[in-house]
């Protein structure tokens, strides 16, 4: 008789369509199952979804020789751990135990982590990006307080540092020396992006290549802002001379004018008119009493506005009345009037009061009478010259080296924003409150002397004609940029210069002038007695 399998040829399971992950099966311990043999036989898994119940297949129909169904379930339970326990046994035998990792990998993996733990450090660190802008500037033209608003207007990555230069000369001759040394160091005037030039200095450094165009100009806001008048005398060519077609090498920041001060209680002691125009110069009581800045362009351009002509004179044979000779006797008179010819002392020797009057920059001369008593400040009515303090670049790109003053050069890309910046309305304020000598380029032509003197209301009063740095409207029409000359002009020039110094300091000139000046001593004593007597009568 056969006996029944105890083992089933195949289980099955049934799989929900609905049920998105598989579960494990689950063995029932009514399934018949025989101890492993040599026989193999073939075992069918069918998964279905937990949720459904696994249902044994019918047991055969029970016989005479079938073995009860509670012995015949105990069998298969524990064939079945039998069966495990074998398994686990062979695999144990026949697996190897897991390699270690020679000591140079672990070493490898040990340098690994410690890379990545500070990689991961590095990046959870913030670095802030600065964009630096050097500037060498005039010291005094630029206000205290444009530093401050200009770092707060960038934010906390510009990173601005201003050096200051005691004048344009020796911004001028310092940026020269740099440039045709070709050593430039982190001090040096040549290594910052932006440096002070005076204008009279313009053409000279375009000339001798010192600076370069500043690039882009036509889309700044700056430089649409600037007034037709600016831009007539900013286009230059390659020469520094004034041309249309010319780039923009400077931008302006700060601008004043030539100004005659004299101090009125001189004036009012020897009953002295004061002083109005450029003809007041050559008054023969003022003769030894002035002092004056040793400029060439300064000095014959007031004996040309003297004699009613431009400081831009370019043909003095043709265009002034008695031609190069009368130039020459007028300023030969004003040399016999003038005691001092130096930009550096002619304010020293009026406050000391070795002179009554000193003719120079308003930059100069304002802050010096401020601080004196009893002093008036006047623009020549006639006109006078206009100076301008200006923000170019240094020509560092015509040198070899591309490291300048230690560092990778290019140009900082805050430079239009320094300009713009400077030129911006609010900008004008410390002008308008006298902080700082000077006006604002959009005051040359916007000026309005009601809205400049609400600026000066309740402070000590200056005796001057000037309203907030600003000449009078009907005075500053007839007012000067001192443009480039040419070079036969600069030839007069040169020989003008010359003569007045040999009848300066020729022996009987020399005589002739102390003398002069005994007399007129003399005679402003006697003038001062007879006041006093008529006012005594």
């Amino acid at each position: 008789m056969a006996t029944a399998p105890l083992l089933p040829s195949h289980i099955c399971f049934h799989l929900d369509p609905s049920c998105s992950q598989f579960q494990s099966p689950k063995l029932y311990p009514s399934f018949p199952l025989r101890r492993r043999s040599n026989h193999t036989h073939r075992l069918t898994l069918t998964l279905v979804s937990s949720a459904h119940t696994l249902t044994p297949p019918e047991p055969p129909p029970p016989t005479s020789t079938t073995v009860p169904h509670t012995l015949l379930r105990f069998a298969a339970s524990a064939a079945l751990l039998l069966g495990i326990g074998l398994g686990c046994c062979v695999a144990s035998a026949h697996s190897s135990p897991l390699a270690q990792p020679p000591p140079a990998l672990q070493d490898q993996v040990t340098d690994d982590d410690n890379l990545e733990a500070a990689f991961g450090t590095w990046k959870s660190k913030t670095f802030a990006l600065t964009v630096p802008l050097t500037v060498a500037a005039l010291r005094g033209s630029v206000p205290p307080s444009w530093i401050k608003d200009f770092m707060q207007s960038q934010g906390k990555r510009s990173k601005l540092q201003l050096k200051s230069h005691a004048s344009l000369e020796s911004v001028f001759s310092d940026l020269s020396r740099d440039l045709s040394k070709g050593d430039v160091r982190p001090s040096s005037v040549a290594a910052a992006d932006v440096v002070s030039i005076g204008d009279s200095w313009l053409s000279h450094a375009i000339n001798k290549g010192l600076i370069e165009p500043i690039q882009g100009v036509e889309d700044q806001d700056w430089y649409k802002g600037l007034s037709d008048r600016w831009k007539v005398y900013l286009h230059r060519n390659s020469e520094g001379r004034i041309d249309p077609d010319g780039k923009i090498w400077a931008a302006p920041y700060r601008w004043g004018c030539m100004v005659i001060a004299y101090k009125k209680t001189k004036f009012r002691k020897h009953n002295l008119a004061p002083i109005s125009d450029w003809a007041d110069l050559w008054r023969p009581e003022l003769a030894g009493r002035i002092s004056m800045v040793d400029s060439s362009r300064e000095v014959i351009g007031a004996v040309l506005k003297h004699m009613g002509t431009s400081y831009n004179t370019q043909d003095i044979h043709l265009q002034v009345d008695g031609g190069k000779d009368a130039v020459r006797q007028n300023l030969a008179l004003l040399a016999k009037q003038v005691r001092l010819f130096d930009s550096v002392h002619y304010l020293k020797a009026f406050a000391v009061g070795d002179v009554w009057v000193a003719v120079g920059w308003s930059s100069d001369v304002l802050p010096v009478a401020k601080r004196m008593s009893d002093v008036a400040v006047i623009v020549p009515k006639s006109g006078t010259s206009i100076w301008a303090d200006m923000w170019a670049t240094p020509a560092v790109s015509r040198l070899e080296t591309n490291r300048i003053g230690g560092r990778v050069r290019g140009p900082s890309p805050l430079i239009h924003q320094w300009i713009d910046f400077c030129l911006q309305t609010a900008r004008a304020l410390p002008f308008k409150q006298e902080v700082i000598p000077g006006a604002s380029p959009s005051a040359l032509d916007s000026a309005s002397a009601e809205n400049l003197e609400e600026f000066t209301k309740g402070k000590p009063r200056l005796d001057t004609n000037l309203i907030a740095g600003v000449p009078p409207p009907e005075i500053l029409a007839r007012c000067e940029f001192l443009e480039p000359l040419s070079d036969s002009t600069i030839s007069d020039y040169q020989s003008l210069i010359d003569s007045m110094q040999k009848s300066k300091h020729g022996l009987v000139p020399s005589i002739n002038y102390n003398i002069l000046s005994l007399i007129q001593n003399l005679w402003l004593k006697l003038h001062s007695n007879n006041n006093k007597s008529l006012k005594q009568v």
